[in-house]
Order: C-alpha cells, then structure tokens, then sequence
C-alpha cells in the first residue's frame, strides 16, 4: 500500500489496517497534535483567531487532512495550494455552510478558506510519544475505544496480542478486532526525530483489569512531519559510550583505586576482541566549589575525554592520576550534579555524526548532591530536571552510592536525590553499599561494567551478561539497542492513521507505552518561565513577612497579562490557573496546580517545598528555551517563537 494509497483511504473514511511488512520498516509514530495553543494575545488586531469557547486566552485551531485544499473564497475553485497532511491552522471566521477561514499565524492574519471536509478540529494541547519498546510487547492500535476495552478485559491479552500481531505480520485481517496499526519494533527518539501524536479524544477513569491501577484511553492519529526520510548519517555498528563520574574527595581515595583495578581488568580482558573497539571510556572527577574551599583545586575535571581514537588504556591511566583532594571540603554533600552535567553537556557522544548507541554515566561518590538551593552549588537546578535532561538525551545515569559510617546522617538525603537522579526508561538505576565495603564496591563495579560491556556484545556476550548482571541491567542494554536500531534503520511514520491505545502496556500495565507530553512553543515557555518567576517572588515575599494573600500576585501577573508578547490570564482561581490557561486545562495535577489561596494560607511547611520546586523548574525551563536542538518549526517561515517542543509533563511545574 503506497503513501497515496494510505491517505486516499483516510479521507474516504475507509478502515485502514497497516500491515507488520510495512511498519517494520516505518514507526508508527509522527504525529501532530496541541491543537488549542494559546498564542500571543498582543497580536490582537482586526484580524485574530477565534477563541475557544469559555477561555480568554486560547485561540481555535485544526489540522488539515492530506491534500487539504486552500481557496481565496468560500466556494471550490481553483486551489490557491493544497496544504501537507496535518499542517495546523488557526480558525479566523466559520460560517454557517461549514467553511472557515485559516491562518498559519495568530499575528499575520487568514490565508483563505477551507472547506469542514478538509480540516480536523482539535481540542487538546497535549501530545504522546511511544516509549522504548525494549521491555514490553508491541502495543497494538485497535479502530474503536470499545474494541480496546474489549481487549484489555480479555482473560487471555498476551496470546491474543500474539494472534494479532502475528496476522499483522502475516497481511491477514481480523474482523472481530478491527486492528488498526501495529506498533513498530523499533524505537523513535523524538529528540533527534521530532514526530508528535496529537490527541483527538480521551478517556479516563478507567482501571488496568490486571492491577487496576488507572488507565489513559486515548485516540490517536499519525502522519510524518516530513515524508522524506532523515538525511543524517547512519551511524555504525552498536558502540557504547561509558563516562565515570568520580567523587574524588579525601574520602574517595580508597574508592578511585578499586574503580581504576576493575576498568582496567575489563580493558585488559576485551583489549584483544572485538568488543575492544566497540567500547569507549571517559571520566570525570567533581568535588566542591574551590572558592570557599581552598586547596580542593576544581570543582569538576574531565580527567579522560570520551574519543573513539584514544588507546583502551587511556582510562586507566586518567584513573590513576586521578588522586584525591588533599584539602577538606567543607560540609558533607559534594557537588556531584555540576559532575553530572559536564558527562551530560561538555562530553562529545555525538562523534562525526556517528552517535554511541549505548550512553552511560556511572556515578560513584560517598555524598548527597549540593542541592539548588545551596548558594555554592554550581547549578540551580535540582535531580529530578537533571534526570530528564539527560534521558531527553538518550543518557543513562547509574549511580554507585557508599554508604559509609561517617556519612549515616546523609544516607537517607541522598538516596532520595540519587534514585530520581538514575531513572532511565521506567527504571532506576541506583546500587547502595552498606557500609562503604570496598570489596562490595569492587564486585558491584565490576559487575556493572562487565554488563555494559556486554550490551555490544555477540549472542554469547549477551547470554553471559544475563548470567552475572540484574535483570534491569539486562533490560537497560536492550532499551539502547532499541534506540541504536531505530536510528540506523531511518525509522519513520505511516502516512495517515488512528486508532485507539492506551497509556500503559496492555500485557505488563506497569510498563510505559506511551508517553504524555506538552506541544509547546517558545511563546507559551517564555509566559510560563516569567509567570513562575512572580509566583516564586511572590511565595518568598510570603515566607519572609507571613502575608499569604493573593492579592499581590494577581496584582504582579495583572502586569503580565499587559504584555503583547506574553499569555496570562489574571483571573486565576489556582496556581496552576495562574501559570497559563491552556496548562489548568490539561488532564494533569501537582502539589502547585491546585494550591488554592486557602491552601496556600494554611500549607505552612509545604510553602518551602514548593518554592524550591520552582527554583528548579524555573532553571529548567530557561535550559530548554535555550538549546536549539529543543525547537522544530512547523511551518516555513515560522517566527522563531512559534517554533515547538514536546516537553514532558515531568518538567510542568
């Protein structure tokens, strides 16, 4: 079934199944969605979209069907041009016969007019991502919501998943079914591929039969942003990248040398296979800020540069002059985030265009992390946004936490931080030694290698990885293949389809099939950051002088709200009100969307909680505005601020 073929159908109407032949080759996956996105309200001119109804700031909007017709009047004609599949529009006029009329931009005014059969309305500003696959069956894409309900409650889902991914695989249709699409088996990074899955309907209140745990039912449809494939270089074969991130404190020296022994028994054993050149070191050494901690030399040091084309045995000699600090820090936590950030920001996995498939950052340190809001911390942002920085960017983070008895008092601080900090793909990634043991240190690091060295591995290798490694470690080394294969094999979307799935796996519930996200554009981030700015003011004003009035709030996001480049709507009832309309209207909650001015008068302890939140979110949010890599234009000629991300709703305030 060619492109063509796939759209045609769509538009008539006609059920659509595509076939396992054909999305082993395309991932099911580009999809557009965040439909009512508020823009700015400045741009007010004679000429503005048209409102949804009940919100002041949000503004109507559609996508169009593949070869949507634009015309200069309400009536056919001759086509001034016919618009891509899934080009998002912003609704100017409707009339009574079904027409509308459309503009790309809130602030350049209508284009034309398109007939209702041309476009699709939307109503949602969240979108969905596939999570990796590697842990979970494929998830299966069924025409209505009552035939996945039907499957979810059925006594039997895996076989049945079988059956039916097997006909897929086979071109063989099930009517009692009404299969729709078959998820892919490879992975999509939305990162390095920008798709979105717009959300036409949902539906919650649903329980998982299995663990009854809540469900997200969900519609949606597909189409590429651009039917060409990708033009970057493919790269190689699987190659894996792994960056030690040291505490090389006073305490650490013990430590470092059992590091260096074990890497350089791993070198030494694979220094004359195969896997020897597949497998690349580097390392970090971090300890404390050297302004108020004189003689500890450097914050962070890049003590070995990640290079393909350095000798094996260069990370054992870069760990062997990596001695301790011959001066005391001062306190007990170290700033192993500033550590963190140089493996994820300064060191190159990226090389030539040949990216590692395998990412990984080993932690090992004795000590908490500075948290954001200590004033010699490096970085002003906390864990849980680290984390997401770094899986956004395909970066594992395993950390190796000693135990010590001279640091009992800071076990259960740090542990908190180190877990949120080791997420990756739904796991966590964080090794606790009682007690400091040194010979438990050096069997876990060994281990630890030992398993990342074989994810590049033949058959063989990875049958002895399962052998001697945890099962997460098994599970991490098949989710970084998944990425690598569906990067080098130029995975992309079908052409037009939808079909209903849900949120978590239909098999395994405790799985991520999908991932929520916000559509947002560099606008609406920059009115979140400014508006959480005053809300952060505002909060710590209340805990210096105890007024926990609104009052002056509203009065500061009334000053915003005169802002032409800027979406506020002053007239908030909740916090999350008063951050942006189009986020209070989301299917989301947090201890800050819902603080009411009631809450917030009686929320004592929880205030402090929620300012260092914002601190970080804050922080954040000014990260990813800044990295182009983070923006994707719809539309040519997009101004720079309508360009959009698809941000996890992690990050939301």
């Amino acid at each position: 079934m060619t492109f063509t073929d796939i759209f045609r159908k769509t538009i008539a109407g006609t059920e659509i199944e595509m076939l396992n032949s054909l999305s082993n080759k395309i991932a099911l996956a580009s999809f557009l969605g965040a439909v009512w996105m508020p823009i700015p309200l400045g741009a007010a001119s004679q000429d503005s979209p048209l409102l949804v109804g009940g919100t002041e700031t949000i503004f109507q909007r559609v996508i169009t069907r593949p070869f949507a017709p634009l015309f200069e009047q309400p009536q056919r004609g001759d086509a001034v041009e016919e618009f891509p599949p899934f080009q998002p529009l912003y609704v100017f006029e409707r009339l009574e016969s079904g027409w509308v009329r459309v503009g790309t931009s809130p602030t350049k005014g209508s284009i034309g007019w398109m007939d209702q059969e041309s476009v699709i309305e939307w109503k949602q500003n969240i979108v969905a991502s596939f999570a990796n696959p590697a842990n979970r069956k494929r998830q299966i894409l069924f025409k209505t919501s009552e035939k996945l309900e039907k499957f979810l409650n059925h006594e039997s889902v895996p076989s049945v998943q079988a059956q039916l991914i097997n006909d897929s695989r086979e071109g063989r249709r099930n009517p009692e079914w009404e299969v729709v699409a078959v998820e892919p088996e490879n992975y999509i990074d939305i990162r390095t591929k920008f798709y979105l899955m717009p959300i036409l309907r949902y539906i919650e209140g649903i329980d998982h039969p299995i663990n009854y745990e809540p469900l997200l039912l969900m519609e949606v449809a597909s189409v590429p942003l651009d039917l060409q494939p990708p033009t970057r270089s493919k790269p190689g074969e699987f190659t894996a990248g792994v960056v030690f991130v040291i505490d090389t404190t006073q305490s650490m020296d013990p430590y470092i040398r059992s590091t260096r022994q074990a890497v350089e028994k791993i070198v030494t054993g694979i220094g004359e296979s195969d896997i020897g050149t597949m497998v690349h070191f580097g390392a970090i050494g971090f300890r404390d800020n050297p302004d108020v901690a004189p003689g500890v030399v450097y914050r962070t040091k890049l003590l070995a540069a990640l290079d393909r084309n350095s000798e094996p045995d260069q990370i054992v000699r870069a760990l062997a002059g990596a001695g301790a600090a011959e001066r005391p820090t001062v306190g007990f936590n170290e700033d192993s985030l500033a550590g963190i950030s140089e493996a994820i920001e300064v060191i190159d996995w990226d090389q030539d265009g040949k990216p590692f498939g395998g990412k990984y950052v080993i932690l090992i340190t004795d000590a908490g992390p500075k948290s954001p809001q200590d004033g010699h911390a490096l970085l002003d942002i906390g864990s849980s946004e680290l984390q997401s920085i770094a899986e956004e960017a395909g970066i594992a983070i395993l950390t190796l936490h000693l135990k010590t008895n001279e640091g009992e008092g800071n076990h259960r601080y740090a542990e908190r931080e180190y877990r949120k900090l080791s997420k990756f793909e739904g796991e966590t990634y964080y090794y606790p030694i009682d007690g400091g043991s040194e010979a438990a240190f050096n069997r876990e690091v060994t281990n630890i290698v030992s398993a990342l060295v074989g994810h590049v591995g033949t058959k063989s290798g990875e049958d002895q990885v399962r052998q001697e490694a945890d099962k997460s470690l098994v599970e991490l080394g098949h989710a970084m293949r998944m990425r690598f294969l569906g990067d080098i094999e130029e995975t992309v979307a079908p052409d037009v389809i939808s079909g209903w799935i849900s949120d978590r796996a239909a098999e395994k519930p405790d799985a991520i099939a999908l991932t929520p996200r916000l559509l947002i554009t560099k606008n609406e981030l920059s009115t979140i950051t400014k508006t959480l700015q005053e809300i952060l003011e505002f909060a710590e004003e209340g805990q210096q002088t105890g007024q926990t009035s609104f009052r002056k709030l509203r009065d500061g996001i009334s000053r915003l709200a005169v802002n032409p480049d800027l979406v506020v709507n002053a007239n908030f009832d909740t916090l999350g009100g008063a951050v942006a309309e189009f986020i209070d209207r989301l299917p989301y909650t947090s201890q800050l969307m819902g603080m009411t001015e009631d809450r917030w008068a009686n929320a004592g302890d929880e205030r402090r909680e929620i300012i260092d939140s914002l601190r970080s979110k804050i922080s954040a949010f000014r990260k990813l505005h800044d990295d182009p890599k983070n923006w994707t234009s719809l539309y040519e000629g997009a101004p720079d601020g309508e360009s959009v991300t698809a941000m996890k709703f992690e990050l939301l305030p």
